[in-house]
């Protein structure tokens, strides 16, 4: 049996998680079925609590003077700002940075380089067993071979429509909000400041900008035509990329299984509203990383305590991003009609300011490890 952890995909969570094994001394085996790695970037922002946990691996530097600082939310309705929620003092050494997605796996990928760690793609997960020696898996790879390989431990980072937790027959419990949420990465010649994020309370939703770097940006909501409702005095330029898609809330059922644990969106997905999503398979990354150093010293029950420490964590995280997206997006018209008021009172009041800071930059729970 190979003595190498196997991973399968190869986005932040996979590639984040084979980083801080190596780190500890520990090579692994990591796998996408893709063939190259994705040029759009869903995620756009890597917040302090990712960037403490990356700063040992020798990345952050790079990640800092790449990206750039936000350092608040302002919130509009009619694009008059009614509140507005200061980020940049959540944590000592690090702020909220805009840094596309694609270039955290490069720099991610660049520093698995540097310790002989290199993610092969064009390998599809195919079959998975497991018994208490280890994981037997059937890998296809691009040319049409079949592989069969063993792991002493596998990681399921393979996203959304995990073929992992599909194979261990893991539900994954949630809902879905019925409206498609458009979004754009183009020109704009914005009237608004790159160091704010900027939420519009609009008739049954909400708009959202970010600036991702000087004249270009970041656009998504949940209401139809999204530009037609920009600041007044934005002149639109190039869409350098259009998608639409649906959020969800979902949480697997377990998060570990014998010899196998999930991370990332194959274990939970949610909003975008909070920024949370690669940050916190990152931090999913972290903790296995711990968890499964001391299940290959022979304590095999650390990755389920791993599931068992992650769920709780996923479960509490999740809930507040539902309940601040259920009351961003504005509906049912009640809703809507409340936010107006409900927001400014929530960003001035300690006793709810505080968590919703804590929650943005990713700070609201301590990294609990094994």
């Amino acid at each position: 049996m190979n003595d190498q952890p196997l991973i399968i995909g190869a986005g932040p969570t996979g590639l984040a998680a084979a980083l801080f094994l190596s780190r500890k001394g520990i090579p692994s085996r990591i796998v996408d079925q893709t063939a190259e790695p994705a040029k759009e970037s869903r995620a756009q922002v890597v917040n302090p609590r990712s960037l403490e946990l990356l700063a040992p691996s020798g990345v952050v530097e790079t990640m800092l003077a790449e990206g750039h600082a936000i350092h608040r939310t302002r919130f509009y309705e009619g694009w008059e700002m009614i509140a507005e929620i200061e980020l940049g003092e959540a944590h000592p050494l690090y702020g909220m940075t805009v840094l596309p997605q694609a270039r955290t796996e490069a720099l991610l990928t660049e520093a698995l380089a540097q310790d002989g760690v290199h993610p092969e793609r064009g390998v599809a997960l195919e079959t998975l067993q497991q018994d208490e020696a280890g994981v037997s898996v059937t890998l296809m790879h691009a040319d049409g071979q079949r592989e069969t390989t063993r792991a002493p431990i596998l990681l399921g980072a393979d996203g959304a429509h995990s073929r992992v937790r599909e194979a261990l027959g893991i539900a994954f419990e949630g809902s879905a909000f019925p409206e498609p949420w458009p979004l754009y990465d183009l020109q704009l010649n914005d009237p608004l400041d790159l160091e704010s994020a900027h939420v519009s309370l609009v008739k049954g939703g909400l708009v959202f900008l970010l600036g991702l770097r000087p004249g270009f940006w970041r656009v998504f909501a949940d209401v139809p035509d999204p530009l037609d409702r920009l600041p007044p005095g934005t002149a639109q330029g190039d869409i350098g990329w259009h998608s639409t898609f649906q959020v969800s809330h979902r949480l697997a059922a377990r998060e570990a299984s014998g010899r196998v644990a999930l991370a990332g969106d194959a274990a939970h997905i949610h909003s975008p509203v909070a920024a949370r999503g690669m940050n916190l398979g990152i931090e999913d990354a972290y903790v296995f990383a711990e968890c499964a150093a001391e299940a290959l010293q022979g304590q095999g029950g650390r990755l389920e305590d791993f599931g068992r420490m992650r769920r709780q964590v996923h479960r509490k995280v999740i809930g507040r991003i539902r309940a601040l997206t259920e009351l961003a997006r504005g509906q049912p018209d009640f809703v809507g009609a409340l936010r107006r008021y409900l927001l400014p009172g929530m960003v001035k009041f300690p006793p709810t300011a505080h968590p919703m800071l804590r929650l943005l930059t990713g700070l609201d729970h301590e990294v609990t490890l094994c």
